[in-house]
């Protein structure tokens, strides 16, 4: 699995999981790896994605997870303190989107939600219990205890390989000249360009090659023979 490449090696933290992790698995290996993390990096601020694709029911991810054990996660990040923006991300059924998110706004406000979802415009999306909290599904957890113990202690020793916490010193940066060979900044503003003279600037296929790349050149070839 990825673990960087270079001067970068170990700095990408990945822990390959099978179908079917649940919630006492995924808490098992998530609190210590990210726990080394933080220790190891000791970083200054958080980006923390939430994706809801890891969660049980979901149409395309292949998880187990509840909003309960997914939460959990959210807490245990935010029991560092440390300054944290939370993002959205995956998620392919609605309903335990909208749950999973809810539920975890009020996790980083600290507030109590109710059990049961009150009365809104969308309630009957939550048929048929109404209830804000989703249950696993039958799924087979194919993580084993060995497999997993095995990926924490490789990701452990990854992690102990980088000699110490990166620290970068944030500070202004001298404005940087820029000299540019375009014409574009005489250009009256109020006159749009010709079409040829926009052709002209464009490098010659680098993004798309006409109708090649819908594959009508094959198609016409075929044709013809």
């Amino acid at each position: 699995w990825d673990v960087g490449a270079g001067v970068g090696e170990y700095y990408a933290v990945n822990f390959p999981l099978k179908d079917g992790i649940d919630d006492e698995s995924y808490e098992e290996i998530f609190n210590p790896v990210v726990s080394k993390v933080m220790e190891v990096f000791q970083p200054s601020a958080i980006v923390l994605q939430c994706g809801a694709d890891s969660l049980a029911h979901d149409r395309l991810g292949c998880f187990n997870l509840t909003t309960k054990g997914h939460a959990k996660c959210v807490s245990f990040v935010r029991s560092f303190n440390v300054p944290t923006l939370v993002l959205g991300g995956g998620g392919y059924n609605i309903r335990s989107v909208a749950r999973c998110w809810v539920n975890e706004t009020s996790v980083l406000l600290d507030s109590d939600l109710d059990a049961r979802i009150p009365y809104n415009d969308y309630w009957e999306y939550f048929a048929p219990d109404y209830m804000l909290h989703i249950d696993r599904t039958p799924m087979e957890n194919a993580n084993s205890k060995q497999y997993l113990e095995r990926l924490r202690i490789k990701i452990m020793e990854n992690l102990r390989a980088l000699n110490a916490a990166p620290s970068v010193q944030m500070q202004e940066m001298p404005p940087t000249e820029f000299e540019s060979d375009s014409d574009d900044d005489d250009a009256d503003p109020d006159e749009r360009p010709l079409q040829a003279e926009m052709d002209a600037r464009a490098p010659g296929n680098e993004m798309f090659d006409g109708e090649r790349d819908q594959g009508f050149d094959t198609a016409a070839r075929s044709a013809a023979t």
